[in-house]
C-alpha cells in the first residue's frame, strides 16, 4: 500500500509543530484530531502547501498510511492514551507502530506494551525534549519499546531530532518503558536545575542587592563559561523582559510566585525512593514547588514568624559573593545531574532496559530543555568507564567540587545568616558530604531500629548480622524507668 509516511494524532502546539518538522524532513504526513477544525486549520493554514493529508475520523487516518504504520500520539498522559488507542486499536494490524509521544508514566507504557503485544501491534513510548520550538526545529527524543520495530522508525526520527557536534539527538534507549523513564529522569534533573537558579536569582537579588538589568548581565556572563546551558541562556532572557502590557516594569517581577508543575518530578522522587536512591536536590526543587503553591499561608505566615532580613552587599564583599553564588550554583548542578545518571544507572539494573548512560548525556547535548556545555563532559565519563558510580568522583567534577566547596559553603553560611531559603543548594551540599564521608551515623540508626524493632545490625569488626537485648542495660542506667526481663546478649545471626 502506498500513502503518507507518518500519522499524528493530536494537534496541540507539540503534535502540529512535530508534524510540521517530519514533513519538512521529507515524509508525507497524515494528522488526526479530535476536533475536526483543528485538523483542518492545520492543513488549510499551517500546512498549506505541504505533504499532508487529514483525517476526520481514526478510519479515516489510518488508511491514509503506508504500512507498516508510524503513528505518533501527542495527547495529554493518561487515560487519553488509553482512550486512543482503543479508537486506534481495531483498525491496526500487526507490525504497526504506536509511539506515545507525551509524559507518560512509565509503568503506564509497560501495561500498554504488554496489551497490545497479543495484536501484534508495536507500541513505544518516546520521551521529547525542547518545548515547542524544538518539537517544530529539532528536539531531543529518548525512543523506548522493541528494538526491532525501531529500525521503521529510525530513519524520520534522525532527520527530525536536534544535532548536535555529536550527531543527531535520538537513540535507541532500551526496552519497555525506558523511554519514558528516561524523559521522567531528564525532567527530574530539571527541576533541580530551574531551583538551584532560581535560588541563585533570590540571592544575588536580596542579599546582593542586584538589579534587574545586572542580573542580566550575570546570567550572561555565566552563559559564556562552565555554567552555559539553555536554562541559564533563557534566564538572561526573562530576567528584564518588559510587561507587554504597557506598565514599564520588569515582568518577572509581576508574576506570581507559584510555580506549577505536571507530575513528572514527583514521579522521579517517587520512583528514587522505589529503587532506594537519594536525589534530594531534584526532591528539594519538587518541595519547594509545593511551598510556593502556599501562597496565602506564606503571607500571612510572613507576618507572624520571625526572621532575618536581607542585608545588601556591596564593593568587594559583593563582587565575591557573586562568584560564590556561581561557584555554588555549578557545584549543586553537578549534583543534581550526578543524582540523575544515578538513577538511571540503578533503574537499568533494576528493569533490565539495557541503558547506555554515555547514550542518553550524548542525545540531552541539543534540543532538550537540560541541555548544557558540561553533557560534554559526562559523555565522555560514561564512554570511557560505563560502570561509573557516581559523576562526583568522576572526570573534571571531582576537581570542580573540591576546588569550589569553600564558595559553597560561603553561599549557603551567607544564605543562612540573611534568612533566604535554599533547600536545592543546602540538599546539594549535604548530598555531597554524605557521600565523601566514609562514616556516617547511620550506626546510630541502626543500634535505635535493633532496640525497638530486633531489626538487626551488622558489625565492623566481624561478619554477621546481630541482634542486641538491648533494654536489661538501659534498664540498670541511672535515672532509666526502662524495665527489661530480657538477659542482655548479643545474638549473631548468620
Amino acid at each position: 500500500m502506498s500513502g503518507q509516511a507518518f500519522g499524528v494524532v493530536g494537534l496541540e502546539v507539540m503534535g502540529r509543530n512535530l508534524a510540521l518538522n517530519v514533513e519538512r524532513n521529507g515524509y508525507p504526513i497524515a494528522v488526526y484530531n479530535r476536533t475536526t477544525e483543528k485538523t483542518e486549520h492545520f492543513l488549510n493554514v499551517l500546512a498549506k502547501g505541504k505533504n499532508a493529508k487529514g483525517g476526520k475520523t481514526p478510519a479515516e487516518f489510518v488508511a491514509l498510511l503506508e504500512r507498516p504504520r508510524r503513528i505518533l500520539l501527542m495527547v495529554k498522559a493518561g487515560k487519553p492514551v488509553d482512550a486512543v488507542i482503543e479508537e486506534l486499536k481495531p483498525l491496526l494490524q500487526p507490525e504497526d507502530i504506536l509511539i506515545d509521544g507525551g509524559n507518560s508514566l512509565f509503568t503506564d507504557t509497560e501495561r500498554r506494551v504488554a496489551y497490545l503485544k497479543p495484536t501484534g501491534i508495536r507500541f513505544f513510548g518516546m520521551g521529547v525534549s525542547g518545548g515547542e520550538e524544538g518539537a517544530l526545529w529539532g528536539p531531543s527524543m529518548m525512543p523506548g519499546g522493541d528494538q526491532e520495530s525501531y529500525k521503521h522508525l529510525e530513519p524520520i526520527l534522525t532527520k527530525v531530532a536536534a544535532k548536535s557536534d555529536d550527531g543527531p539527538c535520538v537513540t535507541y534507549i532500551g526496552s519497555g518503558g525506558s523511554g519514558h523513564f528516561v524523559k521522567m529522569v531528564h525532567n527530574g534533573i530539571e527541576y533541580g536545575d530551574m531551583q538551584l537558579i532560581a535560588e541563585a536569582y533570590d540571592l544575588l537579588k536580596n542579599v546582593g542587592g542586584l538589579t534587574n538589568a545586572q542580573l542580566k548581565q550575570t546570567f550572561e556572563k555565566w552563559n559564556e563559561g562552565e555554567l552555559k546551558s539553555f536554562l541559564i541562556e533563557i534566564t538572561a532572557k526573562v530576567i528584564d523582559f518588559k510587561d507587554p502590557d504597557g506598565t514599564g516594569k520588569d515582568l518577572v517581577d509581576l508574576i506570581l510566585d507559584k510555580a506549577g508543575q505536571k507530575g513528572t518530578g514527583k514521579w522521579t522522587t517517587q520512583c528514587a525512593l522505589d529503587l532506594g536512591v537519594p536525589v534530594p536536590t531534584i526532591t528539594a526543587a519538587v518541595d519547594a514547588r509545593g511551598i510556593s503553591s502556599l501562597k496565602e499561608e506564606r503571607k500571612a505566615a510572613s507576618t507572624q514568624l520571625a526572621g532575618p532580613k536581607p542585608a545588601k552587599l556591596s564593593g568587594g564583599e559583593l563582587q565575591q559573593f557573586i562568584d560564590d553564588v556561581r561557584a555554588a550554583l555549578y557545584c549543586s548542578k553537578i549534583c543534581s545531574y550526578a543524582q540523575g545518571m544515578a538513577m538511571l544507572g540503578a533503574a537499568d539494573k533494576e528493569y533490565k532496559f539495557g541503558l547506555h548512560l554515555g547514550e542518553i548525556a550524548r542525545i540531552w547535548k541539543a534540543g532538550c530543555i537540560i541541555r548544557a556545555v558540561f553533557l560534554d563532559e559526562i559523555t565522555k565519563i560514561y564512554r570511557e568507564a560505563p560502570g561509573t558510580a557516581n559523576l562526583l568522583i568522576a572526570g573534571r567534577f571531582k576537581e570542580a567540587t573540591s576546588t569550589r566547596q569553600e564558595a559553597w559553603r560561603r553561599t549557603l553560611s551567607t544564605a543562612i545568616k540573611n534568612g533566604v531559603a535554599t533547600p536545592a543548594f543546602s540538599s546539594s551540599l549535604a548530598y555531597y558530604d554524605s557521600y565523601r564521608r566514609e562514616r556516617g551515623p547511620a550506626n546510630l540508626i541502626q543500634a535505635q531500629r535493633d532496640f525497638f524493632g530486633a531489626h538487626t545490625y551488622e558489625r565492623i569488626d566481624k561478619p554477621g548480622t546481630f541482634h542486641t537485648e538491648w533494654s536489661q542495660q538501659a534498664a540498670k542506667a541511672p535515672g532509666s524507668d526502662l524495665n527489661a526481663a530480657e538477659p542482655a546478649k548479643p545474638t549473631a545471626k548468620k
